[in-house]
């Protein structure tokens, strides 16, 4: 698949802006701040529906107006889908396909695959936990758009439960017994949830295990054996092979809430499940987050993202699904005809070595689609050489 068409309102530094795309690769060069990364970041959202740069919609607004309008034109298997997102301040974002009539946004989820490399992937191995977990619920999403919904609920009942979770913890406080009726209603529902996240979380570290390994060879000329674990707050959960049933999860979930029941009271949060998680990295059998280098750093993130990459569609999916159980896999592993998900490489060359840059060049070359961002154009390695679009503030213009 590729995107042919971007046309930007309102959106980040752009008023307006209209952009023809080509297959293959696809450069953006402007000095920085120019607005190359509002381009790929309009795209980016609208297949994950979120921004690899903020955590809100607001910012994708241009200060002064309303709301913003993202419209994309993709195509696969030489048949074109229009796909337009309205993103509206406080406001639920609306969504049309092929100028149908508006609907819910993550509606749209499933018809534009993206991954994305960007320096902020650093994170991925050196930050906290919260940028693994939205790594895997992000490409849980890509291969099972409706898991979306899902991890929606999921989230809201954490919140309803943490608050009554604080409110407990101040009738505690004021010398009252907490009445752990409605708590155990909440347990219930965040383990219903919680396990069939924990199952699909699960699968998808099974599969990218052995696509993280060879990618980080290839990316890095074997420095070291790149591994993922999976660490869960049920003691039940190895994070190895083991795969416990959605049933025997939810009982899980459910002893250790019993178990630390006091000290969510105490402290007013939920303290097990999904949203505590984490996916461990390891290389040469030492964490990567404090031991790794700078290099072996950006190596294992780019290994993760080439990882995803070849999960949703691109060389070698189908043999890591074959390294798994198949009535493991939650996704359909048959991703059908010109699948490969649009690469999206955003001011990443900058950031590394030669050796490292040739050899990222060299694997992503042959995808259907490169979307490249550069502050200059020898940034751009010559295995890219394609599109080149200049970009001036608020402004995209095609180079000739």
């Amino acid at each position: 698949m590729y995107v042919s068409h971007l046309s930007l309102l309102d959106f980040r530094s752009y008023a307006a802006a209209d952009v023809e795309l080509e297959p293959g690769p696809n450069a953006f060069v402007g000095r920085n701040g120019q607005g190359k990364t509002n381009l790929v970041e309009a795209i980016g959202y609208v297949a994950t529906l979120g921004s690899h740069r903020v955590a809100t919609d607001t910012p994708l607004i241009r200060a002064g107006a309303e709301r913003a309008v993202v419209r994309t034109r993709i195509v696969r298997a030489d048949r074109a889908s229009t796909v337009e997102l309205e993103i509206t301040a406080g406001k639920a974002n609306r969504a049309r396909v092929n100028r149908g009539q508006a609907g819910r946004a993550r509606d749209v989820l499933g018809i534009l695959r993206t991954v994305l490399f960007a320096p902020e992937d650093l994170a991925l191995v050196k930050g906290d936990p919260d940028g693994r977990r939205r790594f895997l619920d992000q490409l849980v999403v890509q291969l099972l758009p409706r898991a979306a919904g899902l991890l929606s609920d999921y989230e809201r009942v954490v919140r309803q439960r943490s608050a009554l979770l604080k409110s407990l913890r101040g009738a505690q406080r004021a010398g009252s017994a907490p009445d752990l009726t409605t708590l155990e209603v909440w347990d219930t529902k965040a383990a219903q949830l919680g396990a069939q996240i924990l199952t699909m979380r699960l699968a998808l570290v099974r599969a990218l295990r052995p696509e993280v390994a060879a990618a980080y060879e290839q990316v890095s000329d074997a420095d070291g054996d790149a591994e993922l674990t999976y660490r869960a707050t049920v003691p039940e959960v190895d994070g190895g092979t083991h795969a416990p049933a959605p049933e025997e999860l939810e009982k899980a979930i459910l002893a250790a809430m019993s178990e630390v029941r006091a000290q969510e009271v105490e402290r007013g949060v939920s303290l097990v499940g999904p949203h505590r998680d984490d996916l461990v990295l390891t290389l040469g059998g030492l964490p990567a987050k404090g031991y790794a280098s700078h290099g072996e750093s950006w190596s294992f993130a780019l290994a993760l993202r080439l990882a995803s990459y070849r999960l949703l569609g691109g060389v070698g999916a189908d043999a890591s699904v074959s390294a798994t159980a198949q009535d493991d896999v939650f996704w359909d592993p048959d991703h059908g005809t010109d699948a490969d998900p649009v690469l999206v490489l955003d001011d990443v060359f900058a950031e590394l070595d030669v050796r490292r840059r040739e050899r990222l060049a060299e694997l992503v070359a042959p995808a259907r689609q490169v979307l490249i961002t550069a502050a200059v154009p020898e940034d751009v390695p010559a295995q890219l050489l394609g599109a080149r679009f200049e970009v001036t503030p608020g402004q995209v213009r095609r180079a000739s």
